[in-house]
């Protein structure tokens, strides 16, 4: 499973301790001796890896999870104990959205023009090609009933064995945290629009039982509701627990604080929006676990969007990418944002490259010191010191070769385990388990 790299990775105060050949993923994580790799959508369906890392020169793969469906992929995993909970979520959503506004854009077509609507008439309102049209009808014959997580018993780590599938709605869980008690996820459910958050009791990991629900006003559609934003651009891609709070990216409704002292009743306690004019939504927000400076300092980072082309690339130059914020939280009720971090196009020689992203995506989602470890799609993992909140100041990088065949790596997300090691994985392939050589 190791492999022995002949093109050196750029890097500047870390080392690469060794590097997997593993599909591309979209999480992962890191419990006691062991690595979690949750991939994203590939041809052997593969959905989780657990791989021994007590010797990180020699992680060795102990087992691995396959879906039993081609309709979906589970590129996010968490574990708590011998609790490991993945998320179910749709393949090619971005055909199935099309497939949810078909019936009502074929019904008005209808009436605007006096006849059914060509294939061509179809795409051009879709935004799609007329050759994906066909696609786009049989995800509609076929609606996606498998979304959810599912739970397994992780004991013996070379033979995981699935409790449940919980199925929730839509395209189902993206993102999500979990202790002991509870899974926070993050997902589509009847009669709201977007992600909302659903907090399921899981202390019986084999029947999850829902204790609350929280969403953006103007989500809940049944509840007489109306947004004020087109289509699914305010949602929730993930919560993270920190005491008695859950601290949200709202994607493009920005940063959300919600009190969860009594979890069936979860409210709003703080709120940040940064666009306009930031063009890039909101991924992950956290708060630093200490004051820093006298000031009790957030953290939000962004998630740079995907662009298809050159062409697209081109279009996009002058745009800002997606960043790091530091944020004041001493005051819930007057967020105030005290300083951003961006990394040039310089800094990588994949920062045009397309199809791919340059830009931030991810943190850890934990922090012992003031140091934030970022994926930043083809600029590598990025290591910044908010130890000056009002000055963050990178202390190291690595940027990874791309994967083969691909134009530009893109790094996807990181994890800090307790030894302070690093280890990010690549949306296309490629695990890397990396040690920062010097603190500041």
């Amino acid at each position: 499973m190791a492999a022995v790299l002949n093109d050196p990775p750029l890097a500047h105060n870390v080392t690469r301790l060794s590097h997997l050949d593993l599909p591309g993923a979209g999480q992962v994580y890191v419990a006691g001796d062991y690595c979690y790799v949750g991939h994203i959508t590939n041809k052997e369906r593969l959905g989780t890896s657990i791989l021994d890392v007590s010797d990180p020169r020699r992680a060795r793969l102990v087992s691995q999870i396959f879906l039993d469906d081609p309709d979906s992929h589970s590129h996010k995993a968490r574990v708590i104990g011998d609790i490991m909970i993945v998320n179910h979520e749709r393949n090619a959503s971005a055909i199935g959205r099309k497939a949810d506004e078909l019936p009502g854009l074929r019904k008005a077509l209808n009436a605007e023009l006096g006849r059914a609507p060509t294939h061509a008439e179809l795409a051009a309102k879709l935004g799609v090609s007329e050759s994906e049209i066909p696609a786009v009808e049989a995800a509609q014959k076929q609606p996606y009933t498998l979304g959810g997580f599912r739970v397994y018993d992780v004991s013996d780590r070379a033979r995981p064995k699935q409790i449940v599938h919980h199925k929730t709605h839509g395209i189902g869980v993206h993102r999500f945290d979990m202790d002991a008690d509870y899974a926070y996820i993050s997902t589509e459910m009847p009669g709201y629009i977007g992600n909302i958050l659903v907090t399921y009791d899981i202390r019986n990991p084999a029947k999850p039982e829902e204790v609350s629900r929280w969403w953006l006003p103007g989500q809940h559609l049944e509840g007489g509701e109306r947004p004020t934003w087109p289509g699914r651009q305010h949602r929730l891609h993930h919560a993270l627990r920190c005491g008695d709070e859950m601290w949200a990216g709202v994607w493009h409704g920005g940063v959300r604080i919600i009190d969860v002292k009594d979890i069936r009743k979860p409210r709003t306690v703080g709120a940040y929006n940064y666009h306009p004019p930031f063009p890039e939504p909101s991924h992950t927000f956290m708060p630093v676990p200490f004051p820093v400076k006298g000031r009790k300092i957030a953290l939000a980072i962004d998630e740079e969007d995907h662009a298809h082309s050159a062409e697209e690339m081109a279009r996009r130059r002058g745009r800002p990418h997606g960043c790091l914020w530091v944020l004041d939280v001493s005051d819930y009720a007057d967020i105030r944002p005290l300083a951003i971090y961006e990394v040039s196009e310089l800094d990588s020689p994949w920062s045009r490259a397309a199809p791919g992203r340059f830009g931030a995506h991810q943190f850890q989602e934990h922090m012992r010191d003031t140091l934030v470890y970022c994926a930043w799609f083809a600029g590598g993992l990025r290591i910044v010191d908010v130890a000056d909140p009002s000055a963050p100041e990178e202390v190291g990088y690595y940027i990874p070769q791309p994967a083969p065949g691909k134009a530009a790596p893109q790094t996807n997300d990181v994890e800090v385990d307790a030894r302070g090691l690093i280890y990010i994985v690549d949306r296309y392939a490629g695990l890397e388990i990396l040690e920062l050589d010097r603190r500041p």
